[in-house]
């Protein structure tokens, strides 16, 4: 499986910014083929330890059965219309892509 990881910073990091990017998230990016696992939301502000990364503000998190489920979905229309919708008011996007292995 693959998991699809991605950060995004904010230019516009209000509470109602932040809440309107997990919106498009749960809009666009799920129910795709091949996607096991979908989750999405802000960073958690109360756990603040000295390994906790804290420059982002919404996270998505996707695994897909296969590198190619996930490649295509890369190319789907509702992925493209997310991020044509959305892109504008990101700072900073990081994407970690790992191949992970566990129980569906």
């Amino acid at each position: 499986m693959l998991a699809h990881n991605v950060y995004f910073k904010l230019k516009d990091r209000s509470q109602a910014a932040k809440e309107a990017l997990v919106t498009a998230c749960q809009r666009y990016l799920t129910r795709h083929p091949g996607e096991v696992f979908f989750a999405c939301g802000t960073l958690a502000e109360d756990l603040n330890r000295p390994v906790n990364e804290r420059d982002w503000d919404v996270a998505l998190h996707i695994v897909f059965r296969t590198q190619a489920e996930h490649d295509a979905y890369q190319d789907a229309p509702r992925h493209h219309h997310f991020v044509a919708e959305n892109k504008d008011n990101w700072d900073t996007v990081r994407v970690f892509d790992s191949i992970v292995s566990g129980a569906l």
